[in-house]
């Protein structure tokens, strides 16, 4: 079984400090919510998220559900041979059941993860559990999983390629890899301290979606999964 683990997640709720700027304000009364009900998002609240700590690791949303569609769409999660996770940049964890169908529309996603920060889990009620959400930083997260090796991927990293990275986590039964799910800047630090190897597959930054859809490549081609 192959982890990955989508770290520093930009996803959250819109925070106190910004909850009665305008374009918050407005974006939440023509969606009929509560403003602290909706996700924090660049697009929609960009002059707003200038007074933010960490701003330009934030409100991303988009990215995770890139990610997520890739993962989860991908023959390796069809032949049960991935189990993906979730960290986000305000310490929540997300447990995904490889079975869930994300909403391909990213409005649509928007409302799965409002929901899912309200309720804790999707469906709210019944099973199967699909989704379920828990106070969980990422060192908690890792003794859950409990892998047997940590990999990381930043442009700060061991020069290395994906072949051979794909090749290193066959080698072990319950391996995990962090891709970073933001769009700017590096790990925390208290992130980077459980990585056993960082690696880095180009001199130069990479969108995380390049990341993910070619080291699950590598990884189905090194697993003979088809």
């Amino acid at each position: 079984m192959i982890n990955i683990l989508y770290a520093e997640a930009s996803l959250e709720l819109v925070p106190l400090e910004i909850l009665r700027h305008p374009s918050v304000r407005r974006n939440a009364k023509r969606r009929g919510k509560p403003a602290e009900e909706t996700l924090l998002d660049r697009s929609l609240h960009h002059w707003a998220m200038d007074r933010l700590e960490n701003s330009e690791k934030r409100g991303r949303p988009d990215i995770l559900h890139f990610l997520l569609l890739q993962a989860l769409g991908s023959p390796l999660n069809r032949q049960v041979a991935l189990r993906v996770w979730v960290h986000t940049v305000e310490n929540y964890s997300i447990f995904i059941n490889p079975s869930t169908r994300l909403p391909r529309d990213f409005n649509r996603f928007k409302s799965l993860m409002e929901q899912l920060f309200l309720d804790g889990r999707s469906p709210p009620k019944g099973e199967p559990l699909l989704l379920e959400l828990k106070r969980l930083n990422v060192s908690q997260l890792l003794r859950h999983i409990d892998p047997d090796i940590v990999f990381g991927l930043s442009s700060q990293g061991e020069p290395s390629s994906f072949d051979n990275i794909a090749r290193e986590l066959s080698n072990y039964d319950n391996p995990l890899v962090l891709i970073g799910a933001f769009p700017h800047g590096s790990f925390e630090k208290v992130t980077e301290k459980l990585v056993c190897k960082m690696f880095s597959v180009y001199p130069e930054p990479l969108e995380a979606w390049t990341v993910n859809s070619r080291l699950i490549y590598e990884l189905e081609k090194k697993l003979d999964v088809y």
